[in-house]
């Protein structure tokens, strides 16, 4: 009996919860139970008191604010104790269509996708600037590149993860899921699908960001972070590699001027800077060899986490049904 749970991060949501749970679906073709997930991420509106209000079968409170990825990544969990076969997450400002959750479910239920993300068709919203469509389509590009996916709308947060899906995702960025969710899973050769979804009029400013600089910061360090994190000896061979050559550089006008030309003392000064840009650069390489270890490592914990979570979540289910 598939069960989804369509989980709701929410900061200072008490105005748009209400609209946002009455766009969700009550059935979809192929579940049979559809509960909703309310993650208040410390709110100090009485967001956790409006979801109760409005029925929602599940609410999980923060004491303080933690973030965005934080709240999702809490939600998730939840959502696994709870039974669920497939998580869809959604935006609390009531942006995403709800109706179009039955697309996002399909290919899960269909069995050809791992992950499905909602696809905005940036190019189509209204109220986005032409300068943040360019910055969202540039952005979306450089993930595709890093994550070997083919993800149109790598921010939207619009998405559905198979219960397999959800059990092997390992957030660490404390910023946002978004970006770190898509690398990590193309990263794992899981099938990310997506479908265009239609959005709800504009209600509010996005409170992920102050600013669009800070954002582009934010979201850049994180790619660059976890890019490395997945492949650390193609980040480190490259700069390594790239001092190495700047230090050859360097010494082809002394070694030129050595054997071809007029020997000058003065240029001693370059052959030493290439000696150095060229050890720092075996240096870095040594770097990316001890890191490239460390993310193996790293692997073998996140299967490790996987499956204690696996045994976890079915004696849970084995506790469950000798209960009733």
């Amino acid at each position: 009996m598939p069960k989804l749970i369509i989980q709701i991060p929410c900061l200072n949501e008490a105005a748009t919860l209400p609209e946002t749970l009455g766009d969700l679906p009550r059935t979809l073709p192929g579940i049979d139970t559809i509960e909703y997930l309310v993650i208040d991420d410390g709110s100090s509106d009485g967001t956790a008191e409006v979801a109760r209000a409005q029925g929602v079968h599940h609410v999980l409170r923060f004491k303080r604010h933690r973030g965005l990825a934080a709240a999702f990544t809490a939600g998730i969990d939840a959502a696994l104790r709870l039974g669920a076969d497939y998580i869809v997450n959604t935006d609390a400002d009531n942006q995403y269509s709800g109706r179009h959750i039955e697309r996002l479910v399909a290919p899960l239920l269909a069995g050809e996708c791992d992950i499905v993300i909602g696809d905005r068709n940036i190019r189509e919203i209204r109220h986005m600037s032409w300068y943040k469509k360019l910055l969202q389509r540039f952005g979306s590009w450089a993930v595709r590149r890093v994550s070997s996916t083919a993800v149109p709308d790598t921010t939207s947060g619009f998405r559905a993860y198979t219960r397999e899906a959800a059990l092997r995702m390992t957030i660490v960025s404390e910023f946002s899921y978004t970006l770190e969710s898509i690398i990590q899973a193309g990263k794992r050769r899981m099938a990310i699908g997506h479908v265009e979804i239609a959005t709800n009029p504009h209600t509010r400013p996005s409170r992920l960001f102050d600013s669009m600089t800070g954002y582009i910061k934010r979201s850049g360090a994180t790619m660059v972070r976890i890019y490395t994190m997945h492949e650390p000896l193609k980040v480190f061979t490259y700069i390594g590699g790239l001092l190495a050559l700047a230090g050859v550089a360097v010494a082809t006008p002394f070694l030129y001027s050595y054997f071809f030309g007029e020997y000058a003392p003065g240029r001693i000064q370059s052959l030493i800077l290439s000696a150095i840009l060229i050890i720092v650069g075996f240096q870095v390489v040594l770097i990316g060899l001890v890191a490239d270890a460390i993310s193996n490592s790293r692997k073998l914990t996140e299967d490790v986490l996987y499956r204690l979570r696996r045994m976890e979540l079915d004696d849970l289910s084995r506790r469950d049904r000798s209960d009733s």
